[in-house]
């Protein structure tokens, strides 16, 4: 059986050399005689992986070393809750730009627990833009500044960060971990799911600065406070040991590959492929402005809900599967992430002419 192109958002596709040598390891993990699935987190074999996923993420993302890096369990979505019980409290109040549903999710959260503002929201155009932002509006106090850098969903990502000062800046950055290069030093705290580019489903990482650990109010539940999982390396409770395991082969496998620099340069080629079509079809039309396009997730429609589901029917019979767009945006949604290859993007953009052709 030949294997797809796989453009689902998440969980998505993993470099198939990961795929190899996990397979290749499954029984006896570097003449262990056991596999990752099975040996005791506090086991010296294990602390050797934990560690070396870290220092490799370290050095893929040249993180400062008053930051802090923890491999969590409970999905992104947990932090909605853990980042205002941890930081929101000095003033007891936050900023937060409103750009999709998990920036609106974090920002209903945050709001049980301080006095929270919507800064600047792109609802009005179904989250097709990342809106400009007037820092008279931002809280000049605000314990953090709150964005969802990549946009899942819509296919926006924030190019130019927002200068927020000395407020904190904090960001999800789930679906575009690891494509390019990011400064770290410019956040308070980076965080994201690992099931997009980094590895299966099960770990979420937290990339937090020192200074801003230890100030947890007294309700956060144990497994909440960054400060607890920071004094124990990430190993208070049995952590996601096989996820972390991937997470370091595909950390390995970036590394080989020439590190963010050129997964950057392989990411702006994949989508300029699919862009390019998108802008010169007759029958296919991109849903995002031009100026904040995701290198990542690229929503796209026709003019007709019937040709949409057909197209969806006839791309994964052609092996193209999980192009159905998000229920709010409808349509389709090529979720290109790292490991996608070039040819599968072209195979997609081949596959759309042809549609197109016999379809007009």
């Amino acid at each position: 059986m030949s294997r797809v192109y796989n453009f689902s958002a998440g969980p998505s596709m993993l470099p198939e050399e990961v795929l190899k040598k996990a397979a290749a390891e499954m029984l006896d993990y570097e003449g262990s005689g056991q596999s990752v699935m099975e040996m005791s987190h506090r086991s010296k074999v294990y602390d050797s992986i934990i560690k070396s996923a870290e220092s490799l993420l370290r050095e893929l993302m040249n993180i400062p070393d008053n930051y802090k890096v923890l491999f969590l369990q409970g999905g992104a979505s947990t932090q909605f809750a853990a980042i205002p019980l941890n930081f929101l409290n000095g003033s007891g109040k936050a900023d937060y730009v409103i750009t999709g549903q998990w920036a609106k999710k974090a920002f209903a959260e945050a709001q049980k627990y301080g006095e929270v503002k919507a800064v600047a929201s792109s609802a009005d155009k179904t989250f097709s833009y990342i809106p400009k932002l007037n820092k008279a509006d931002f809280t000049p106090d605000a314990d953090y500044f709150y964005i969802c850098m990549n946009n899942t969903i819509y296919g926006t990502v924030y190019h130019e960060l927002p200068d927020t000062g000395d407020v904190p800046l904090i960001a999800d950055i789930s679906s575009c971990f690891l494509s390019e290069p990011l400064d770290v030093s410019k956040f308070g705290m980076v965080y994201g799911g690992a099931q997009k580019n980094v590895a299966p489903a099960g770990l979420t990482i937290c990339i937090i600065r020192e200074d801003l650990l230890g100030k947890a109010r007294d309700i956060t539940p144990t497994m909440l406070n960054y400060q607890i999982h920071a004094d124990n390396n990430s190993l208070y409770n049995t952590p996601p040991c096989y996820t972390i395991y991937i997470c370091k082969l595909v950390l390995e496998w970036l590394k080989e590959n020439g590190g963010l620099e050129a997964m950057k340069e392989r990411n702006v080629k994949k989508a300029k492929l699919l862009y390019d079509f998108l802008d010169n079809s007759k029958m296919f039309r991109g849903t995002v402005v031009p100026e904040d396009r995701s290198l990542m997730n690229v929503p796209f429609v026709t003019d007709s809900d019937e040709l949409n589901a057909k197209f969806v029917k006839e791309a994964e019979a052609a092996g193209l599967i999980n192009l159905k767009g998000h229920r709010t945006v409808g349509g389709m949604r090529a979720s290109i992430y790292n490991a996608m290859p070039y040819e599968g993007v072209q195979k997609l953009v081949d596959f759309m002419a042809e549609f197109e052709k016999a379809n007009s």
